[in-house]
């Protein structure tokens, strides 16, 4: 069994993943649009994201724009990113925090060599971890 996160957007969903795709070592971005659908139903969203997928490490994200029930900001959850050195765990950090907003700096804790919490410029909230070993 595996799980993933599915994430929401207001429009920008597949300008979200291609930035995710370039800052992540991810592999198998795909992006279906709306435009993309053999329909003949004309929508103002037509390039609206329908499904967005993306691998990064052995996690799978999903996403898509919200159509119909609306747009609800994220809260409860990060998308938490476990990296192996701090430099790796820096570099995300600064990616993501581009034109976001910092909601924890980064910096070293009991458990962590780097921790720290952003919410992206996309309204993604992460977690990104280089984790001190356990023990």
């Amino acid at each position: 069994m595996r799980t993933s996160a599915y994430l929401s957007f207001d429009g920008n969903c597949a300008e979200a993943f291609e930035f995710y795709a370039k800052t992540f070592p991810g592999t198998g971005l795909q992006i279906m649009r709306q435009s993309d659908m053999k329909t003949d139903a004309k929508t103002p969203e037509k390039d609206w994201a329908i499904h967005a997928y993306l691998r990064i490490g052995d996690t799978d994200i999903m996403a898509s724009d919200v159509f119909q029930f609306g747009y609800t900001k994220p809260a409860g959850f990060h998308v938490a990113v476990n990296v192996d050195t701090s430099a790796e765990a820096e570099r995300l950090f600064k990616a993501l925090s581009e034109g976001g907003q910092v909601t924890m700096k980064m910096e070293e804790t009991f458990f962590a060599h780097r921790f720290g919490q952003v919410v992206d410029r996309f309204g993604t909230p992460w977690m990104v971890v280089a984790a001190k070993p356990m023990g």
